[in-house]
């Protein structure tokens, strides 16, 4: 499954009153793994951003004064989003203005090009509800360092919401696997295999040193020690 974590910066915080995008970050996800291949750039908006959004992202008017108009990163962005399950935090905010820009070029509105959109933000206010659901608190909630961040930026900020995604949606609803076959013989165990053609691989050294991070994160969520840790 081929998902794009995505965040946007802009001049403000109302497309319909003419504030534009600024900045796109994208970050590519292939089955829950970070696959490096993003997608980013700076835009030159063609106005200044109001002073309260400038304190926020810090792009002023002269660092975007050279970099490309929307109009011509839309095809590329486009492309680079099609099909994919996009995930967003505050879901609305960035869509209403990718919506606004695509409408400026001629072109339909975001959710045409894309399998659909998932809000994280809708998503932790299910799992904390009355808690801060910002991005920041949930990155302090999940163990997501975001030490470097001193400024909004839409590349790093989808970083952060790609680490804080996988964290929030690691749990599963059954430790056992989906049964296959009509369950007639009785060491198949579902596999539709005999026990004995069954291959198991032991983790390496690094997936072990993967495991005991993610043990980690769990042990302070729990403020202990996690289940798993029992269970060993």
């Amino acid at each position: 499954m081929r998902q794009i974590i995505l965040d946007t910066e802009t001049t403000g915080l109302n497309p319909k009153s003419g504030d534009r995008i600024i900045e796109i970050g994208c970050v590519e996800m292939v089955n829950r793994r970070l696959t490096g291949n993003n997608f980013h750039y700076y835009i030159n908006p063609e106005r200044d951003s109001d002073p309260g959004a400038l304190a926020v992202h810090g792009l002023t008017t002269e660092f975007l004064s050279d970099k490309p108009k929307f109009a011509d990163i839309a095809d590329s962005l486009c492309e680079f989003v099609q099909d994919a399950e996009i995930i967003i935090h505050n879901a609305p905010f960035d869509t209403g203005f990718l919506d606004a820009e695509f409408e400026r070029v001629g072109k339909s509105g975001f959710a045409a090009y894309v399998r659909r959109v998932i809000d994280t933000l809708v998503q932790a206010k299910e799992l904390f509800p009355g808690k801060r659901n910002s991005l920041d608190a949930l990155c302090d909630r999940y163990g997501v360092s975001n030490a470097h961040r001193t400024l909004h930026g839409a590349l790093l900020d989808a970083e952060l919401l790609a680490e804080v995604y996988l964290a929030m949606t690691r749990g599963q609803d059954s430790l056992t696997m989906d049964m296959q076959g009509n369950g007639d013989t009785d060491d198949s165990r579902g596999t539709g295999l005999p026990i004995a053609d069954i291959l198991v691989l032991p983790p390496t050294a690094s997936e072990l040193a993967e495991h005991e991070l993610l043990l980690q994160v769990l042990d302070k969520e729990a403020k202990g020690a996690c289940i798993w840790r029992q269970l060993g």
